[in-house]
């Protein structure tokens, strides 16, 4: 069953690719239930310090590194299958295992530390298995659809599987047994959620490897094949200095949100919630843009409305009406839930189709290792110059004087994490840059594919609106640019016409 097969029909590779669509709600029930928010809770809740609490946070981006011993593993053994298999069984036993910390007593803390390593290792081994394996399955005519569906099943579970999470620990007193038992019941059902999805995965069939050259284990001379393809290069340029901007801010943001501006945690979950629900709703036209263009196409416009969002985060704290100022949160939560959509899809797509067929393993991992390197060092960096930035501020004010008094116009006031957002838009601007010299087939220029995506949003507001009065005002700004052309080229004939008489 887990073998690799020589030949897979037509039926076969169709349900199979249903199949990576829905297991997408069973391995993302594990996730909401044991990673995230709730996994800092449940150490806060163990007793752990804040650099415990810190540890755990770098764990997943670090023990990505585990890729590079996992090329070698993929190229020997040449079962794909077999290995995120029995990695994601082995590593949601640990969940199971943390289900028993509660009553472990004063090593509960370490012991979460070395479970959650043990399980990020597994999963990093897993997941460039997986890769590989995808990247051989998925066609790519169809590759942006199936993820961008898969994406969708995963978002959905998420916030249905976070919010239930959170209502069990709400109703459960902090330090109490009854909290304990709240979380073994979480992190049991997390572990059986996986060991369901592994059983899941287990069905999808795996094509066999492609044999392209003499078979060899050495990691040096796995890594050397995308360092040295000229293109490939250009893309890991471009995700290292991404993901450094990108996670130099974005970590702080409930820091930002609760500290800063004052916010509760049920209206910062809400914000969240909010976000991933946009970006559920996206992901499905993202796919479809991706399939029908090219990945760079939809990262020209997706990436540089994402880093507008974060770098917008700062004019927040420059409203001062309470209303008005959650308004622009909602609304800049939705838009930047709706790019980073398109991002995730796009960058996880692009490393996938620049890898050559039976050769993917190490270019994929490369991506991994090297986003895990930027995105792990960039919030250790902020969190070392939080200090710095918090005890510093500035301010620009424009005054108008008269008899009347004294009026200040648009008055400026960075603190704090403001800085982090504005440093992080203008690393996001570079790491654009650095996108442009990248080839990809199929790639349109920016306005244009700025007016496709205007045009996939009307659709998908035709698709979900069942009033019509909200459909005639979609429709009403489209007859008035066709109007307004007509009108223009009308009168630009005439005056050519008085011209010539």
């Amino acid at each position: 069953m887990l073998a690799p097969q020589p030949l897979i029909s037509e039926d076969e590779r169709e349900r199979g690719l249903q199949t990576i669509v829905y297991e997408a709600a069973f391995s993302n029930t594990t996730a909401a239930l044991t990673t995230g928010v709730i996994l800092t809770t449940f150490a806060l809740h163990l007793g752990a310090d804040n650099f415990l609490i810190g540890l755990l946070a770098s764990l997943p981006f670090l023990t990505q590194l585990a890729q590079l011993p996992a090329i070698a593993l993929v190229e020997r053994l040449r079962a794909r299958k077999a290995i995120a298999v029995w990695s994601s069984v082995f590593g949601r036993v640990m969940l199971g295992t943390m289900a028993l910390l509660p009553f472990a007593g004063g090593l509960a803390p370490l012991l979460l530390v070395a479970m959650t390593l043990v399980l990020c290792l597994l999963a990093a081994v897993g997941g460039c298995a997986w890769n590989s394996w995808m990247r051989d399955f998925v066609p790519d005519e169809r590759m942006g659809r199936i993820f961008a569906r898969r994406t969708t099943w995963a978002t959905i579970t998420t916030v249905v599987a976070g919010i239930g999470a959170a209502l069990c620990l709400e109703y459960t007193q902090e330090g109490s047994h009854q909290r304990d038992l709240a979380f073994s019941a979480l992190y049991l059902a997390g572990c059986l959620a996986g060991i369901a999805s592994a059983a899941i995965v287990a069905r999808i069939p795996e094509p066999t490897m492609a044999h392209s050259g003499p078979r060899t284990s050495r990691l040096w001379e796995l890594m050397r094949e995308p360092a040295s393809d000229p293109n490939f290069r250009k893309l890991l340029g471009f995700l290292a200095s991404w993901q450094f901007a990108v996670n130099l801010a974005t970590p702080f943001f409930t820091v930002y949100l609760v500290r800063q501006l004052g916010y509760s945690m049920p209206v910062v979950m809400a914000l969240a919630i909010a976000s991933q629900l946009a970006n559920a709703f996206a992901l499905r036209s993202w796919g479809v843009l991706s399939d029908r263009f090219s990945n760079k196409s939809v990262l020209l416009v997706a990436a540089p409305a994402y880093i507008a969002c974060i770098a917008a985060m700062a004019v927040a704290s420059q409203i001062e009406h309470d209303g008005a100022q959650l308004i622009f949160l909602i609304g800049l939560h939705l838009l930047m839930g709706s790019s980073v959509a398109g991002v995730t899809l796009a960058t996880t797509n692009i490393g996938l189709k620049l890898s050559p067929r039976g050769m993917a393993s190490s270019y994929i991992a490369s991506t991994a290792v090297v986003t895990a390197l930027a995105a792990g060092a960039a919030p250790v960096i902020g969190g070392l110059f939080a200090d710095f930035f918090a005890n510093r501020r500035f301010e620009l004010v424009i005054r108008w004087t008269n008899p009347e008094g004294v009026f200040a116009f648009l008055p400026l006031k960075l603190g704090n994490w403001d800085f982090y957002f504005l440093i992080s838009g203008v690393l996001g601007l570079y790491a654009l840059h650095r996108l442009g010299p990248i080839s990809e087939a199929g790639e349109i220029a920016q306005r244009d594919m700025v007016r496709h995506v205007l045009v996939q949003a009307r659709s998908s507001v035709h698709a979900f609106s069942t009033v019509t009065g909200f459909r005639a005002l979609t429709e009403m700004p489209g007859s008035i640019v066709r109007e307004f052309r007509v009108r223009r080229r009308f009168a630009r004939r005439h005056a050519l016409r008085m011209f010539g008489e």
